[in-house]
């Protein structure tokens, strides 16, 4: 009687890694895995055709809900590209606070990316770390949006409002009274700069928690090193970006190469990894908040120096104040045709994409002389990198498959859309 070699497995959609979008078809023999097929589109939600039934502006909320975890710098690419058709360009104040916040955004990135990484390799503590810092810089969002995640707050023409003067503090509560208070208070007392600066001082002891945890960590690096190598050049030809690329040992950084906002104004390095293996992603990633914990301190040093304008005054892109709205008919039936109708984009097509913590974010969008894009197309970072995991984990164990997984730093709604 023949043996039979191989099988089929379904991993997932249940798995946590993919929080039950990701369905993986792998032909094992025995515990190795020979194929893998990734059977994506679970969460599809026509976010591309959606934006194209809707006025330019209303569609910012949307880029948040794509790789939600890198909310801001998805508005940014969004955006830039309406800017490009415009022909116009945010104040100096407001590309500084972009900068920053996509920043922010970044370390949320990768704080989110590392505990929950982490936990999918059996390190929990992390993840209870990590989360405790993210929820200083949620802090952030919510104090310029009013929202913790879907802030919308990037607007063509600049920001939704400057940064506030103050932060929130705590109210007293039967867990959080008297001295214990006055310390989670105390980053509080003055404005959201202070708090951010504050943040900056405090994130460098925290990394190196994070080191001590995990670098030199034996079974972390059983689990990572020699896992899903990529070469340089394989890695290009694939169509990675940002971390996955420059784990492979590849310099490209649209921060450094295709510079916007104000990045051409910082002091900062990029990381590349030499291995091109999980352990070297991880590495790069961990450097990168480094070296973003650097851009935020250059960026609050300058916006507090530097008062200004968030906002262009052209009403037909930006809305007129509230006080002007109330006391001006013209700015009254500006705000409501700007937030109603929206504007009306001249003939063109347009391409604009950002350094988001997952690699290129682009938005690449065609105007026909309307107030609605006539098609519009998402370059998602994670799209070209989950079609490599055939490729990545052929010959490796079953349990290489959540290491490579975790390496990609993949969230659904971006490859999905």
């Amino acid at each position: 009687m023949s043996e039979i070699k191989n099988y089929t497995i379904n991993f997932g959609p249940q798995h946590p890694a993919a929080h039950g979008v990701l369905r993986l078809i792998l032909e094992m023999d025995g515990e190795v895995i020979v194929h893998a097929d990734p059977h994506v589109g679970l969460l599809h939600r026509g976010t591309e055709k959606l934006a194209e039934s809707k006025p330019f502006n209303h569609s910012i909320g949307y880029m948040d809900r794509l790789d939600y975890v890198s909310m801001m710098c998805n508005e940014h690419g969004y955006v830039r590209s309406i800017e490009k058709l415009l022909n116009i360009d945010a104040p100096i104040r407001a590309q500084y606070i972009r900068t920053m916040f996509d920043e922010i955004t970044r370390i949320l990135n990768h704080l989110m990316w590392i505990g929950t990484h982490g936990l999918d390799l059996g390190a929990m503590t992390l993840f209870l770390y990590a989360f405790r810092e993210r929820e200083y810089l949620m802090d952030c969002y919510e104090a310029v949006s009013g929202a913790r995640m879907h802030a919308t707050y990037y607007r063509p023409g600049g920001v939704y409002r400057d940064l506030p003067d103050y932060m929130p503090k705590h109210a007293e509560s039967k867990w959080t009274k008297g001295k214990v208070l006055k310390q989670v208070n105390s980053w509080r007392e003055g404005s959201l700069l202070d708090f951010i600066e504050h943040f900056t001082n405090y994130f460098p002891e925290r990394i190196a928690e994070y080191n001590t945890l995990l670098t030199d960590n034996r079974i972390w690096k059983q689990r990572t090193v020699g896992i899903g190598v990529v070469s340089p050049e394989r890695a290009l030809q694939l169509g990675f970006t940002g971390p996955m690329l420059r784990g492979s040992g590849f310099e490209w950084d649209l921060r450094k190469k295709q510079t916007y906002a104000a990045y051409d104004k910082m002091d900062f390095d990029i990381p590349v990894g030499v291995n091109g293996d999980c352990y070297d992603r991880y590495l790069v990633r961990m450097e990168e908040m480094t070296q973003s914990n650097r851009i935020i301190k250059q960026c609050v040093k300058w916006l507090k120096e530097n008062p200004g304008s968030v906002m262009l005054d052209d009403y037909k892109v930006a809305p007129p104040s509230r006080d002007m709205m109330k006391n001006d008919m013209e700015s009254l039936i500006h705000h409501f045709k700007l937030f109603t109708e929206g504007y009306t984009v001249p003939k063109g097509e347009a391409y604009a994409a950002v350094e988001a913590p997952k690699g290129e974010f682009g938005v690449y969008l065609v105007a026909d002389d309307s107030n609605k894009p006539f098609r519009m197309k998402v370059r998602a970072p994670g799209f070209a990198h989950i079609s490599a995991m055939n490729e990545m984990v052929k010959g490796s164990m079953l349990a290489d498959v959540v290491s490579v997984i975790g390496t990609m730093d993949i969230v659904f709604g971006e490859i999905d859309r």
